[in-house]
C-alpha cells in the first residue's frame, strides 16, 4: 500500500518500526486535545501517518476507497494532530487533536463516532 507519492523520510523516528496488519495499516485513534474525548477511530497507512507528521493536518487511508484521505476534505470538519502516540506493542496510534469546523469528527454529524452505547448487564464496576 505505499505510494511513492510522499518520497520524503521522517528522520525523528522509524515509522518502519510500528507494527502494521497484513493490509499495511495500523489503528489510529483520535482524541480531542481540550477534554480528551475519543472522538473516532481510523486506519493509516505508513504514508498517511508521515503525511500527518509533516504537516499536522491528519490524513488517513480508506479501505473501502482504496485511497488515502484527509479529515474535513469534504466536511470541513478538519483535525489537526498535537501528538502522536503509540502503544506498548507499536501496533496502534493515540492522536491528541484540535477538531476545526463545525467540531464534528463523525460522518453522521455528531461530534463523536462513539455515540451509542451497548447496555451492561449487573453492576461491573466491583463495588
Amino acid at each position: 500500500m505505499q505510494s511513492a507519492c510522499m518520497d520524503t523520510e521522517y528522520e525523528d523516528f522509524d515509522l518502519d518500526g510500528l507494527t502494521y496488519n497484513d493490509q499495511d495499516l495500523i489503528p489510529a485513534i483520535i482524541q480531542d486535545s481540550t477534554d480528551g474525548a475519543v472522538l473516532m477511530m481510523a486506519w493509516m497507512d505508513r504514508e498517511a501517518l508521515l503525511r500527518t507528521l509533516l504537516t499536522g493536518d491528519v490524513w488517513f487511508y480508506s479501505r473501502s476507497r482504496s485511497r488515502m484521505w484527509r479529515k474535513g476534505e469534504t466536511s470541513g470538519n478538519t483535525l489537526h494532530a498535537l501528538e502522536v502516540r503509540y502503544d506498548c506493542d507499536s501496533d496502534a496510534l493515540l492522536l491528541s487533536c484540535r477538531i476545526e469546523g463545525d467540531k464534528m469528527a463523525c460522518h453522521t454529524g455528531e461530534r463523536s463516532c462513539f455515540y451509542r452505547s451497548i447496555p451492561m448487564k449487573g453492576d461491573m464496576r466491583g463495588e
